[in-house]
C-alpha cells in the first residue's frame, strides 16, 4: 500500500491526519524502507495509528513499571477510580482472568495493557451497570408499582392517518419488550371483527390475526404479564367473536378469573401473573359482584338445578345475583356483552373525574386513561394527588390525537408523577424513544421496572413540579474525554470527516433537566479527544435519565446526529467507562464509542471544570 492508498484509507476512515505526521507513522512502519506497507508493516501502522494515549497515560498512573499492572496495583485502580467497593480483590481476579490476553500473565495475576484496554471496553467497563442487566428488582410487589412498557395504536407501522395496519406492529413491539399492546376492535365483514384506526384511511387485519400473534410472541422476550388494552367499538354479535377468539386462541395464557378465586386487596405481581395474557376493558360489573355470582353459581350447581340455570344462560343479559338484575335490566340496550366483559379481572377501565371522586368511588383493579394533556395538567395543578393516586392505582397516559405522523411527547415528565403506562407510537423513532428504550434497557429488558419509594406510597409528599428534598441531591461531574471510530454522516462522500462534538442531556424533575456539550474536534472521527468537564446538580437523581449524544457540528445548519446512548441514572457506573453508541433507530454502531469518567458526589457542590 502506498503513502497515497493510505491517505485515501484515512480518509474512508474517517479521518483527517496532517499529511506530515501521517508520513511519520508511515515511515516508521515502513522498516523495509519500499515505499509501501506490506503485512506486518501494515499492522504496526494501524497499532501506531490506534494508539489510545489517554489509556496509555491512565494505565501509567498506577503500572510501577508501566508494562504491567499488578493484582494490588489493579484493585488500587477499581477501588480509588472505578469506585468498586470491598469487592474489589475478587473482581480484580475475575477480571484479569477475563481479559489479559497471555496465559502467564493470567498465571501470574497481572494486567497488560491489552488486557486493560480490553477490560475497559467491555461490558465490565460500560457505563451501563452490569449487575442491572439481568433481572435485579423485587417483582414480587403490585403491577401498579412498576412502570410498564406499553404502546400506542400497536397495529400501526406508519402514521395515524393512513398508514398500514399489521400484525408486525404487535410482533416489533412484543420483541423489544412492550408488555401493554392496544388494539382498537371494529366490526368486519363475514362477521369477523377487524382492527385499525377507525374513522381514517389506515389499513385493517382481522383481529383473529392479532390475538394468534399474541399467542405466539407474546412471552418470548419476557415470561412477564402483556396487558391488552381493548378499545371496542364492535355490535353485540361481534363482541361474542372477540370473547370467542380470545378464550379459543390464547387458551391458558388468557387470565379469566382471579388467580386463586379470591377477591384479591391488592393487585397481583408480575411474578404471579407471568406467562399471562390480561385484557383491558370496559365491564358491565364489579370483581366482587362477578365472585358472588360463582359462589351462587356453585351453590345452584350442588342443589343440581339444572333447568333453571339453562335457562338462565339461554337469555345471557341475565346476571344470576338478583342485586345485580336491575342494573342488568338498565343495560338491556348496552353495548357490551357479558361474555366479553367476564374477561376483564384486574384492568377494569373507568372514566376519570377528579382523584377525590376515584378514591371515593373507585377500586383498586380499575384504572383510568388520561391524554397526554390532561395529565400534564393533572400533573401541573395536583401534582401529588396523582402520585398517590398512581400508588394504588394504575393509570395510562397515550399521545394526543394531533400527533398523526405517529411523533411521541417525552414520557419522563408522566412517570415523574408515577404513571405506569405511558403509551408510545414505538414505530417512530428518535428523542424520546430514546429515553424509553433508555428506561427499560435495565432488569433483564423484561418490560417492567419497579418505580422509587416515594412513588409507590399512598401517603408521598412528593411533588413532581415542585420537588423539595428529603431525596438526596448529587452532584455529577461527566469529563468527556475521547471518542473511537465515529461513523461518518454523509457515507456517500469519500472526502468528508465530521466535526464531532458530545452533548449530555438530562431528564428528570423540572429543576433536573438541561443539557451541555463539548466544543467540537475538526476533521476527526476517528479518534477525537476533547478532555472536557462538565458538571450537573440533581434534585431527584432517581428520576433522572442520562443521555449521551454526539453530533457533527455543522455551522450552516442544524448539527447532524452520529450516536447516542440512553440509561437510568440508577444504572450509571462511576470510573473510566466506555460508552457503546446506538443509531437513530436504537442499533449497535460498533465499534463507535464514547471514553469518559463519570464522577458522584452527595449533596449540591460547585465543582470548577
Amino acid at each position: 500500500m502506498s503513502f497515497h492508498e493510505v491517505q485515501r484509507l484515512l480518509r474512508l476512515m474517517n479521518v483527517e491526519m496532517e499529511q506530515e505526521h501521517a508520513f511519520q507513522l508511515f515511515q516508521a512502519a515502513d522498516t523495509s524502507q519500499s515505499d509501501t506497507l506490506e503485512g506486518q508493516e501494515f499492522i504496526e501502522f494501524y497499532k501506531a495509528l490506534t494508539k489510545r494515549v489517554e489509556v496509555l497515560e491512565l494505565f501509567g498512573n498506577f503500572s510501577a513499571d508501566g508494562q504491567k499492572l499488578t493484582l494490588l496495583e489493579f484493585v488500587d485502580f477499581l477501588q480509588e477510580e472505578q469506585k468498586e467497593g470491598d469487592h474489589a480483590s475478587d473482581l480484580a481476579l475475575e477480571l484479569i482472568d477475563r481479559h489479559e490476553p497471555s496465559e502467564s500473565g493470567k498465571l501470574r495475576h497481572v494486567l497488560s495493557m491489552d488486557g486493560f484496554l480490553s477490560y475497559l471496553y467491555s461490558k465490565d467497563g460500560d457505563i451501563f451497570n452490569p449487575s442491572c442487566l439481568p433481572i435485579y428488582q423485587d417483582m414480587t410487589q403490585p403491577l401498579n408499582h412498576y412502570y410498564i412498557n406499553s404502546s400506542h395504536n400497536t397495529y400501526l407501522v406508519g402514521d395515524q392517518l393512513c398508514g398500514q395496519s399489521s400484525v408486525e406492529g404487535y410482533i416489533r413491539a412484543l420483541k423489544r419488550g412492550c408488555r401493554c399492546v392496544e388494539v382498537d376492535v371494529w366490526d368486519g365483514p363475514s362477521g369477523e371483527p377487524v382492527v385499525y384506526h377507525g374513522h381514517t384511511l389506515t389499513s385493517r387485519i382481522l383481529f383473529k390475526e392479532v390475538v394468534a400473534t399474541l399467542a405466539q410472541y407474546a412471552f418470548q422476550t419476557s415470561d412477564y404479564p402483556v396487558i391488552l388494552s381493548l378499545e371496542n367499538h364492535c355490535s353485540w354479535e361481534q363482541q361474542e367473536i372477540i370473547a370467542h377468539h380470545l378464550t379459543e386462541i390464547l387458551g391458558d395464557q388468557l387470565l379469566s378469573t382471579t388467580l386463586d378465586g379470591q377477591l384479591p386487596t391488592q393487585l397481583p405481581s408480575p411474578e404471579e401473573l407471568q406467562k399471562k395474557i390480561l385484557v383491558k376493558g370496559k365491564k358491565l360489573s364489579t370483581l366482587e359482584e362477578d365472585l358472588e355470582e360463582e359462589e351462587e353459581l356453585e351453590t345452584e350447581l350442588e342443589g343440581e338445578q339444572e333447568p333453571e340455570l339453562e335457562s338462565q344462560f339461554e337469555s345471557e343479559t341475565q346476571e344470576l345475583s338478583p342485586r345485580s338484575k336491575d342494573k342488568n335490566e338498565k343495560k338491556s340496550k348496552a353495548i357490551l356483552c357479558p361474555s366479553l366483559s367476564a374477561l376483564v379481572i384486574y384492568t377494569k377501565t373507568v372514566s376519570f373525574y377528579n382523584f377525590t371522586h376515584s378514591k371515593e368511588h373507585y377500586r383498586f383493579y380499575e384504572l383510568s386513561s388520561f391524554s397526554e394533556t390532561k395529565a400534564k395538567n393533572l400533573i401541573k395543578e395536583t401534582g401529588n394527588q396523582f402520585v398517590q393516586h398512581n400508588a394504588w392505582q394504575l393509570s395510562r397516559v397515550y399521545p394526543s390525537g394531533l400527533r398523526t405522523d405517529s411523533s411521541n411527547y417525552n414520557p419522563q415528565e408522566f412517570w415523574n408523577a408515577g404513571c405506569q403506562m405511558v403509551a408510545m407510537n414505538v414505530q417512530t423513532a428518535g428523542l424520546e424513544m430514546d429515553i424509553y428504550d433508555g428506561l427499560f434497557r435495565q432488569n433483564g429488558g423484561c418490560g417492567y421496572v419497579l418505580k422509587p419509594d416515594f412513588l409507590r406510597d399512598t401517603q408521598s409528599s412528593f411533588h413532581p413540579e415542585r420537588p423539595i428534598s428529603p431525596f438526596k441531591a448529587q452532584t455529577l461531574q461527566i469529563q468527556v474525554i475521547s471518542g473511537q471510530q465515529l461513523p461518518k454522516v454523509d457515507k456517500t462522500k469519500e472526502g468528508s470527516i465530521v466535526d464531532p462534538l458530545v452533548r449530555v442531556e438530562i431528564f428528570g424533575v423540572r429543576p433536573d433537566t438541561t443539557r451541555q456539550e463539548t466544543s467540537y474536534v475538526e476533521n476527526n472521527g476517528f479518534n477525537p479527544y476533547w478532555g472536557q468537564t462538565l458538571c450537573f446538580q440533581l434534585l431527584v437523581p432517581e428520576l433522572a435519565m442520562l443521555r449521551f449524544l454526539v453530533k457533527d457540528y455543522n455551522w450552516t445548519s442544524r448539527n447532524d446526529f452520529i450516536g447516542q446512548y440512553t440509561l437510568p441514572w440508577t444504572c450509571m457506573q462511576q470510573g473510566y467507562r466506555h460508552i457503546h453508541l446506538l443509531s437513530k433507530d436504537g442499533t449497535s454502531l460498533h465499534p463507535a464509542s464514547l471514553f469518559v469518567h463519570i464522577c458522584m458526589l452527595e449533596g449540591l457542590r460547585e465543582v470548577e471544570s
